[in-house]
């Protein structure tokens, strides 16, 4: 009988703690996805701005539309090296998407940043997302005129994957 109270009172803290939960909301845009699903550069019109006394540039990468949503990236490329990438849009048609998206999102903007490419490694489990993050990259640094020391280039090709979502069975990698 002693311990009723204590049982009571927790599962009361515990039940307010649960409404008062605010869950993480992802950051990803969405967009309106061709019927086809043919994954076509969007025509979002691409920006570009110059800075010459820092020798700083950026440019917006073209829309990649793919079945599940597009993706498009801005970089930032300042002395000769890429310093920033943001993505403007990722997958996010439905919640899945969106959870791929931003899970893939940070591994594939290092793999950049690192290999100062577009030429990234694709993320297990996140096929398309990775495959039109690096063609929206690529084209921004086409725009930029940049290219990798190693001559390395990010494909433009999005792979017709009918598996499960996004090309894999979940978060590999």
């Amino acid at each position: 009988m002693r311990r009723a109270p204590i049982i009571l009172s927790a599962t009361v803290i515990g039940f307010a703690a649960a409404l008062g939960f605010k869950p993480h909301q992802p950051t990803a845009t969405t967009t309106a996805v061709a019927a086809t699903g043919t994954p076509t550069p969007s025509s979002t019109p691409a920006t570009s701005t110059t800075t010459k006394t820092t020798g700083t540039k950026t440019a917006t990468g073209d829309a990649i539309d793919t079945q599940y949503g597009a993706a498009q990236v801005r970089v930032t490329v300042s002395n000769g090296k890429i310093t920033k990438i943001e993505a403007l849009q990722l997958q996010g048609n439905d919640p899945k998407s969106v959870q791929i998206s931003s899970y893939a999102e940070p591994y594939l903007r290092q793999s950049a940043l690192s290999k100062q490419s577009a030429a990234i490694d694709a993320v297990s489990g996140a096929t398309i997302t990775s495959a039109s993050y690096e063609a929206s990259l690529q084209s921004a640094l086409d725009k930029l005129g940049f290219e990798a020391a190693d001559g390395s280039r990010g494909s433009s090709t999005i792979p017709d994957v009918q598996e499960d979502h996004h090309g894999g069975g979940g978060f590999d990698g």
